[in-house]
């Protein structure tokens, strides 16, 4: 028998856990350590009267170096429950506030 069988090939464990949420929100609290309180607003049309509503979401997201600060735009990725609440964490600051 000749030893041809190729063993899988390990991918990354990042490739592992599949697409990941990704989406973009502007801090609106910094108060607490290590978690940031971020705004994700969406415009959507509303399907029978056609007009352009917006609905806004917040996340409480995981910021381990407390990086980012009010007002600053922010890439946030989902991920496993940290708390009670939080289920997002800090992907990377875009735009800081001025």
């Amino acid at each position: 028998m000749s030893s041809d069988a190729q063993n899988p090939t390990q991918t990354n464990s990042q490739d592992n856990r599949g697409e990941r949420k990704r989406v973009i929100g502007v801090v609106v609290s910094d108060k607490m350590a290590k978690t940031r309180v971020v705004a994700v607003t969406e415009q959507y049309r509303h399907p029978m009267y056609g007009k352009y509503l917006k609905r806004t979401q917040k996340f409480h997201i995981h910021d381990e170096t407390n990086d980012s600060k009010a007002g600053d735009k922010v890439l946030i990725i989902e991920t496993r429950p940290l708390s009670k609440t939080k289920r997002w964490r800090l992907m990377k600051v875009l735009e800081r506030s001025v």
